[in-house]
């Protein structure tokens, strides 16, 4: 009897594999996060939904997929961004340059964006309906006025820490969950340096959401799985 059902399993494995799908994947099961897993809320801020300063369509939508998510980690952290008036990544610092534009500073090359997310506005404060009461830690980046800080773990100059790599394995943090906005930059940048920094890294596609700026959604998706960052969705997480 074991060696039929064993052929069955083998033909439906092959039938999978020629349909594009991942036999490793379909057999797997859901993903129960543990304590060495954290979930990482990236930017989900009102300056990055319909009516913010720089908003991504559909932002807004992450928000009560990330408050189920919680429910299933031991571990959150909020990541929030939160720049200077006049910061170096904004257009309106730059004579003559328009959002959306890009040009060359100190550390290499910086997309200009519109004033967004400065400290200590509602534009900057986190969406209202995120409710996330385990979270044990909030990220603060871009405050540095003449860096931009995409990364939840360091700033764009690529040598400035935020410290989380070093709060993560202090607490015995193996694993890490990224959601938030936008997926092409902060979550990509968050987990591309997770993995750099030695973590096991997932995003979840479906509580992301995308600027695609000039194609940067298909090229941030190709570094990610180039650096065995894991592309999964919301339902393939066990929820509490």
């Amino acid at each position: 009897m074991q060696i039929p059902q064993r052929r069955q399993f083998l033909q439906a494995a092959a039938a999978f594999g020629a349909a594009g799908l991942a036999p490793t994947l379909w057999a797997a099961g859901k993903i129960k996060p543990g304590p060495r897993a954290a979930l990482i809320v990236v930017d989900v801020q009102n300056c990055f939904v319909d009516g913010g300063t720089l908003p991504v369509k559909g932002g807004a939508e992450v928000v009560p997929l990330i408050n189920k998510l919680a429910g299933s980690f031991d571990n959150v952290v909020v990541t929030q961004d939160w720049h200077t008036p006049g910061h170096a990544s904004f257009a309106s610092a730059h004579g003559g340059q328009k959002p959306f534009s890009s040009i060359k500073l100190d550390y290499g090359n910086q997309v200009l964006w519109p004033d967004h997310c400065v400290q200590g506005t509602d534009d900057a404060a986190l969406h209202k309906d995120l409710n996330l009461p385990t979270a044990q830690l909030v990220i603060r980046k871009g405050f540095n006025k003449g860096v931009d800080s995409y990364s939840a773990f360091e700033e764009a100059d690529r040598k400035t820490v935020t410290g989380l790599a070093g709060y993560l394995k202090a607490r015995g943090i193996k694993t890490v969950y990224v959601t938030g906005l936008a997926t092409d930059f902060c979550v990509a940048w968050t987990a591309l340096d997770a993995r750099k920094a030695g973590f096991e890294a997932y995003v979840i596609e479906d509580a992301t959401r995308a600027i695609d700026l000039n194609g940067s959604l298909a090229k941030a998706w190709k570094d990610m799985q180039a650096k065995g960052v894991k592309r999964i969705q919301s339902a393939d997480i066990v929820t509490a």
